[in-house]
C-alpha cells in the first residue's frame, strides 16, 4: 500500500472512530474502558483493506471501500440512518429550501423512464412547451437512467444552457429542446376553493417555507367572500419533511395542549412541543386526507388534530414512521444522516411500524387511479429491514451530551407521484371520490348543525 493509500485509510479510520462516538454516549463508554480491543478491531479493519488492495483479483479503490463499510455499519441500526456523500448531503439541503436552479419540471420513474409529471407553470420547461407525459430520455446528449441521476443533471447554474431531448406520445423522433437555467421556486403549498366556504389544501412536504405559505394560503381562503366554514387538508403521499415545519403546521390549529412529545436515549433528545395561541380564529371544522405514503411529518399533524379532536382523519393507514433523524455534518462534505429518537402524539401513542389509523377507512372503490395504482398495500415502515420497534425496552437518559438537534429530514423510500394535481384544478378535484367525501362530511357538519341550533 503507497504512502498516499496508507494516508487514505488512516483518514476514514478516523472518519469511522466519529461516527462510533455519535451512535451513542453508552457505546463511546464501552469503547473507552476496553480501549485495547478497540485498537485491536480498528487494527484489523486495516489489515483487512490493505490485504484486499494488495492482493484481489482487480484494482479496488481503498477510499470506496471503506465508505461502503461505513455505509453498511449505519444502515444497519435502521433504515433511516445513513452516510451521506457529498452529493447526497448537498442534494438533501437542496430538497428542504424553498428554491433551487434548473427548468422547473416535477418528474418520476414510469415504466423505466424519466417522465414529466408537470411543468411549473412560469418555467423555462413550461415557456419551451414541455409537457405532462414525455419522457425524459438524454440530458446534454447524456441517457437518463435513474431517477436522482436526471434530477442531477437537469439542475445547474442560473443562466446555463442545458439540451433536454424528450420522446412524446404520437411523435415518432425524440425532440431536443434548449432551455436556459432559472431559480425555481419550490411550491409545498396549494389551495383552492372547492365551494363557498369551504376550502382546500394540499401540502405536498414540510420544507423550510412551508409554514409561511400554510399561512398565506389560510389567509387568503379566511378573507374570502364566504366565511370558512370548512377545510380539507390533503397529506396524502407527503413523505414528510423538516420536524419544526410539522410543528407549527399543527400549531396554526391548535391553541393548546401537546402537539408532539420525542423521546431519545440522551436528554438533549427528550422533549415535549405545546401549542400556543396564536390569536386566530379557526374553530371551522376540517378533514384531513391521508394515505399509505403519508409519512413522518405528514403523521405528526395528523396524529396532533386527531388526538385534539381537532379534525377528522381520513383514507387508509399512514406509513408508520415514528422516528426523528439528525444530519450532522462530517469533514471533506460527508454526512451523517442519525436516527436520534422516537416521536409520540400527544395521547402518548408511538406510531413506529403502526402508522396513523383513520377515523374513517376509505374503501378501495372509492379510491382515485392514482391511490389504486399506487397500491394500498404498498411498503411501509413495518416492511423495511431492521425497523424500529413502536416502543425500545428501556429509554436511558445521559445528561453529558450537548449540542442542538435538528429536523427530521428523512423521506421514505416509497413509490409515490410527485404532483398529483400540477397546478389546482376545481374539475379534477372535484373528480377524486376521497376529496368529494371529505367535502360531503363538511356539507354534513354544517346541515346538523344548523339544525341543532
Amino acid at each position: 500500500m503507497s504512502t498516499k493509500q496508507k494516508r487514505n485509510v488512516n483518514l476514514w479510520l478516523i472518519i469511522i472512530g466519529v461516527i462510533f462516538l455519535v451512535i451513542g454516549f453508552g457505546f463511546y463508554r464501552d469503547l473507552s474502558a476496553n480501549g485495547e480491543e478497540t485498537y485491536k478491531g480498528l487494527k484489523l479493519f486495516s489489515d483487512v483493506i490493505e490485504l484486499v488492495e494488495k492482493n484481489y483479483v482487480d484494482p479496488v479503490d481503498s477510499k470506496e471501500m471503506i465508505e461502503k463499510a461505513i455505509q453498511g455499519m449505519v444502515h444497519s441500526l435502521d433504515p433511516h440512518s445513513s452516510l451521506l456523500p457529498p452529493d447526497d448531503f448537498k442534494e438533501l439541503q437542496l430538497d428542504t429550501q424553498g428554491e433551487f436552479t434548473g427548468i422547473g419540471v416535477s418528474i418520476t420513474m414510469r415504466n423505466g423512464f424519466v417522465t414529466v409529471v408537470s411543468p411549473i407553470e412560469g418555467t423555462p420547461a413550461y415557456k419551451a412547451g414541455i409537457k405532462a407525459g414525455d419522457k425524459i430520455v438524454k440530458v446534454d446528449g447524456k441517457p437518463t437512467m435513474k431517477l436522482r441521476h436526471a434530477v442531477k443533471m437537469i439542475r445547474g447554474p442560473k443562466g446555463t444552457e442545458v439540451v433536454v431531448t424528450i420522446k412524446r406520445k404520437g411523435v415518432n423522433q425524440p425532440k431536443d429542446i434548449k432551455m436556459i437555467r432559472d431559480v425555481i421556486p419550490v411550491e409545498s403549498v396549494r389551495s383552492i376553493v372547492l365551494k363557498p366556504g369551504y376550502g382546500y389544501i394540499w401540502i405536498t412536504n414540510f420544507r423550510d417555507n412551508t409554514t409561511e405559505d400554510m399561512i398565506t394560503e389560510l389567509k387568503r381562503l379566511e378573507s374570502g367572500k364566504t366565511p370558512l366554514k370548512g377545510l380539507i387538508l390533503d397529506l396524502r403521499d407527503n413523505p414528510g419533511g423538516l420536524l419544526n415545519q410539522s410543528i407549527k403546521i399543527s400549531d396554526l390549529f391548535l391553541e393548546k395542549g401537546k402537539i408532539l412529545s420525542i423521546k431519545g436515549r440522551l436528554k438533549k433528545n427528550t422533549q415535549i412541543f405545546e401549542a400556543k395561541p396564536n390569536g386566530s380564529d379557526r374553530s371551522y371544522p376540517m378533514v384531513v386526507l391521508i394515505n399509505g405514503g403519508s409519512a413522518s411529518a405528514s403523521e405528526i399533524v395528523a396524529g396532533a388534530l386527531q388526538d385534539h379532536k381537532r379534525a377528522l382523519i381520513l383514507g387508509t393507514v399512514s406509513f408508520g414512521k415514528g422516528s426523528v433523524q439528525t444530519v450532522e455534518p462530517l469533514r471533506d462534505g460527508y454526512g451523517l444522516k442519525l436516527t436520534i429518537a422516537r416521536y409520540y402524539t400527544p395521547s402518548g401513542r408511538s406510531i413506529q411500524a403502526k402508522g396513523i389509523e383513520p377515523d374513517i377507512i376509505v374503501n378501495k372503490r372509492f379510491m382515485d387511479k392514482d391511490e389504486i395504482s399506487n397500491g394500498v398495500d404498498r411498503i411501509k415502515e413495518k416492511d423495511l429491514k431492521n425497523h424500529l420497534e413502536a416502543n425500545p425496552d428501556q429509554l436511558q437518559d445521559d445528561q453529558s451530551d450537548s449540542g442542538e438537534k435538528e429536523g427530521d429530514k428523512n423521506k421514505p423510500k416509497i413509490n409515490i407521484p410527485e404532483n398529483r394535481y400540477g397546478h389546482l384544478k376545481i374539475e379534477q378535484l372535484l373528480s377524486d371520490n376521497q376529496i368529494m367525501r371529505a367535502l360531503d362530511i363538511l356539507l354534513s357538519y354544517e346541515i346538523f348543525k344548523g339544525d341543532n341550533k
